[in-house]
């Protein structure tokens, strides 16, 4: 490549024309090679978000628990006690398809940092993955890398990931999804901002020497793969674990003392996002001298350390008269530590290396005047209800074939890789309940979290499924009692230069948002991923379907309250909601009549917060032995699914319903809870008496799943059908 800096070079780098002439007129001269790689990396839509923060202002952020919103590192929600809860998701989609292990595994080490940065000790991962169609050998090298990249890494650095979705879909199958996200705990006045401070303040690096990896990863993320995707492997940053641990350690050490001024991780631009937003939000100015930063590699230039996205470091200002005691701390944990610049009253970043210097740039602009977009909109219509479908195969071959289906099947296999319970505090390991529950040591309060989306939704009716995917989030912490607090996003889509594309993503923003705002959960902290879109030698350019996936976290004041999904002999099962036998986009239309079409369900806002308040009253008066949200595949999937988990069966009386039979068992209708509780007339009489839809379904015991119409499945055999689909997969 020629590294002669002109418009060609600039396009190289993922700058416009236009974008490239504004370079020029804020320098009023033609940048160096270091300042047209700062440009270009600031000003990616992964850094500026230039073409969704038009959208993302719309989101509800603030709340009486919020403490900090985005614009931080991560989101802070107070849980009480002088607690807080630090939290948020991010995307390594491009680079886990390129090399699967270390993409997945930089992706949780980014994301730590992003919440230990703020103060907060790392309690527990999750994760949201996407992959394309099972049947290809790629999506198992993928599924293989990416599982072992997140266990590994999650593993080694002793925090446990405790909950996460897989889904599967060939629209994933050029471009999977890889979202992080970690939550932390933190004391509400302990908690550590990113904007430098004090003219004269030394600026450390401390960590890890820097690399050559990573470079332009920033950028290499705002751009479509093509079929040339493997030559990008060099941009794949690589990670250390054991680093990490020693880092997070260090941090909280010296965040003890009173030496921090400001803090941030290196993540994507490294060196170069976490200065200039330092000394951006601060508004003051930075100076570095790059030859004191820690290196790894001979011969590095100013350009290549500049945008290097080596793992584990951080940027810290620190009070001078501290700057020795820390280094002492570092030191101990035999981590690099390096004064690498100071901080100025020029509202300038100047990078100097070997005498030189090489970059020299006015802050205000590099964020001021970061491209914004509001790019050309074109909203999809959302498809028709469909009419009444036949049922093809019968009630019990239709279950045993969405238990055993990609997108339903046991993750076991998956969880089995990853330590759910180091630290000791894990209450609800993964596939107990409908959130993970982690307890906040110390206390006997705890957090409850999970990830979500249902992107079939979202490919039929954007705005529907962007709502749904908040609700269900919501419902998935009410269904064990805790308390929802708020939301952390990572959305995925395509080309947002495409208007269908970029219609997408606003509708499903605006579905979000009135989800949010309808159940006080409002939007902490998150990620934008786009142009997830695949471009193929014949001109067709695939794109994924789009996946606002949210992660949410909610608290519950006493533990050993929270329910999870198996249910004792003797139960009543009561539903709780509405039953429509809604079809649409269901995993039944898909795996047994093979068909993606029509509207997905009803979102009813107010019936999701009248039906999951009233769950959450039930828990909390102990009238509860079970709960378990319906989603993906209905009410009978639900059921199935609390069998499974207790190895108890239960007897399920014939429905009185208006439509088929099929539908009242796999319809995905919204808003609906199964209850196992051994207090059914006093849960039915405040649900009646609190106007909210009740019903009795049967009740539990024996061994297996048994409906009046004559099915009987044992617990053993719906879990050895469930549990093949992995197994064989990851075998072959």
């Amino acid at each position: 490549m020629s590294m002669t800096v002109n418009a060609e070079l600039a396009a190289r780098f993922g700058l416009s024309a236009e974008e490239y002439q504004k370079v020029l007129d804020i320098m009023g001269r033609v940048p160096s090679l270091t300042e047209l790689g700062i440009f270009s990396v600031m000003w990616s839509e992964h850094c500026s978000y230039k073409s969704s923060r038009v959208h993302l202002k719309t989101l509800p952020t603030k709340a009486p628990w919020v403490i900090h919103g985005p614009g931080e590192n991560a989101g802070v929600v107070d849980i009480g006690e002088g607690l807080a809860a630090v939290f948020k998701m991010e995307s390594h989609n491009h680079p886990s398809f390129i090399e699967p292990y270390q993409g997945a595994a930089t992706g949780v080490g980014g994301i730590l940092r992003d919440v230990f940065t703020m103060g907060a000790r790392p309690v527990a991962n999750l994760n949201a993955l996407r992959f394309g169609d099972p049947s290809l050998p790629v999506t198992r090298r993928v599924i293989d890398g990416v599982v072992r990249g997140i266990g590994g890494y999650g593993n080694c650095v002793g925090v446990p990931t405790v909950g996460g979705e897989i889904n599967f879909h060939p629209a994933y199958n050029g471009n999977p999804l890889v979202n992080a996200m970690t939550v932390g705990i933190a004391r509400t006045d302990k908690i550590f901002l990113s904007a430098a401070a004090g003219i004269g303040n030394p600026v450390v690096y401390v960590g890890s020497k820097t690399g050559r990896d990573g470079i332009h990863g920033a950028t290499m993320s705002s751009a479509e793969f093509d079929e040339h995707a493997a030559s990008k492997r060099p941009t794949v940053q690589v990670g250390d674990p054991f680093t990490e641990k020693l880092l997070i350690e260090a941090c909280l050490e010296l965040m003890a003392t009173d030496a921090i001024v400001a803090i941030q991780d290196m993540g994507a631009a490294g060196l170069t996002s976490s200065a200039v937003e330092m000394a951006g939000k601060g508004g003051v100015g930075i100076e570095l001298d790059l030859d004191k930063v820690p290196q790894r590699e001979t011969g590095m230039t100013a350009y290549e350390m500049m945008l290097s996205e080596s793992q584990e470091r951080m940027l810290m200002v620190l009070k001078p008269e501290r700057t020795e005691t820390a280094r002492t701390i570092f030191e101990k944990w035999d981590l690099d530590f390096a004064v690498v610049g100071v901080l100025t009253d020029t509202a300038r970043i100047t990078v100097r290396h070997n005498g030189r210097t090489e970059a020299d740039i006015p802050l205000a602009p590099l964020a001021d005047e970061a491209p914004l977009y509001h790019r050309p909109l074109v909203h999809t219509p959302p498809p028709g209800r469909i009419g009444i479908v036949a049922d093809p195969v019968g009630i019990e071959h239709a279950l045993l074939t969405l238990l055993a289906c990609p997108d339903l099947a046991s993750r076991a296999w998956v969880w089995n890789q990853y330590d759910s319970g180091v630290g000791g505090q894990t209450s609800r390991r993964p596939g107990a309940a409908d959130a993970a529950i982690v307890r906040v040591e110390g206390t006997r309060r705890g957090l409850a979290m999970t990830t979500d989306c249902t992107p079939r939704y979202c490919q039929a009716d954007a705005h529907a499924g962007g709502a749904q995917a908040v609700a269900e989030a919501w419902r998935n912490i009410t269904a064990t009692g805790a308390l929802p607090l708020a939301v952390t996003d990572n959305l995925n889509f395509g080309n947002p230069e495409k208007p269908e594309i970029m219609g997408q993503f606003a509708d499903a923003v605006r579905g979000m948002g009135e989800a949010c705002r309808a159940l006080d959960f409002p939007v902490v902290s998150g990620n934008v991923s786009l142009y997830n879109q695949t471009s193929h030698p014949n001109g067709i350019s695939t794109p994924i379907l789009p996946t606002p996936a949210i992660g949410a976290i909610g608290v519950i004041e006493d533990v050993t309250k929270a329910v999870g999904l198996a249910m004792p002999e003797g139960c009543e099962l009561v539903l709780i909601g509405e039953i429509r036998g809604e079809l649409g986009q269901s995993l039944w239309l898909r795996e047994i009549c093979h068909r993606e079409e029509g509207a997905p369900p009803v979102i009813d806002l107010t019936a999701e917060r009248r039906n999951g308040d009233f769950v959450r009253r039930m828990i909390a008066e102990g009238r509860v032995e079970a709960c378990h949200d319906i989603a993906d595949g209905g009410l009978l999937v639900t059921i199935a699914e609390m069998v499974m988990a207790s190895g108890t069966g239960c007897y399920l009386e014939r429905p009185h319903f208006g439509t088929s039979l099929h539908a009242w068992y796999f319809g995905e209708d919204q808003a609906c809870y199964v209850i196992a509780t051994k207090q059914a007339r006093e849960l039915i009489d405040a649900a009646e008496s609190s106007h909210v839809p009740v019903r009795h379904l049967g009740r539990s015991g024996g061994d297996a799943l048994v409906l009046n119409e004559g099915m009987k499945l044992s617990a053993e055999r719906m879990r050895e059908v469930n549990g093949a689909f992995f197994p064989k997969l990851m075998e072959r």
